[in-house]
């Protein structure tokens, strides 16, 4: 593992294989269902030396979603939910990072889910570097954030006859990131 970040300096792309993008949100106000995209595709240039010039970009195919049910996933990808037919695609596009000390960062920018845009900020662990068996410097990170669904639209909802609702507000993204450099650059 390279301790000097300067060396890690360069432009990458996300290993779907070895890279999840998940979420968690409250069901029936008593338990939580846990899901993944399976598709999906994200860049991003790494500055060791000054993360104010990092970028990155994120573009996920809203229909593999996945909860490991299948009447469940057809029913958020319907306009209930995420309007697959109308609105593919979700967005994450950084606009600025900035550390946070021992290895944390924070990485702002604008997510888009169903057409819109609201600001959010990302607490990113750096997990480690290896080089993998064929030659690839890999990069990893870990992060999450809780957004409100209904601030990009997604309001559909039902009452609960004892009272509240059957699906929270409230949802977890989480990365686990492997992104390899491309090309094998150097700095």
């Amino acid at each position: 593992m390279t301790a000097d970040l300067s060396e890690l300096t360069g432009d990458y792309v996300l290993d779907p294989l070895h890279t999840r993008i998940g979420f968690v949100a409250r069901h029936a106000m008593v338990t939580k269902v846990r899901g993944a995209f399976h598709e999906f595709e994200g860049t991003a240039h790494l500055d060791g030396s000054d993360p104010s010039r990092c970028t990155a970009r994120l573009t996920i195919q809203a229909g593999s979603i996945d909860t490991g049910v299948a009447q469940r996933d057809q029913h958020l990808r319907t306009n209930d939910f995420l309007d697959v037919p109308n609105f593919p695609t979700i967005t994450f596009v950084a606009t600025a990072v900035e550390p946070r000390g021992d290895g944390e960062y924070r990485v702002t920018g604008d997510l888009t889910i169903k057409e819109t845009t609201r600001p959010v900020s990302i607490d990113f662990e750096y997990t480690g570097n290896a080089v993998d068996p064929q030659g690839n410097l890999r990069v990893g990170l870990e992060g999450s954030v809780t957004i409100n669904r209904k601030d990009f639209g997604v309001t559909w909802n039902a009452a609960l006859e004892g009272g509240g609702v059957l699906v929270g507000e409230k949802v977890v993204l989480e990365f686990d990131v492997s992104a390899v450099r491309r090309n094998g650059q150097t700095q």
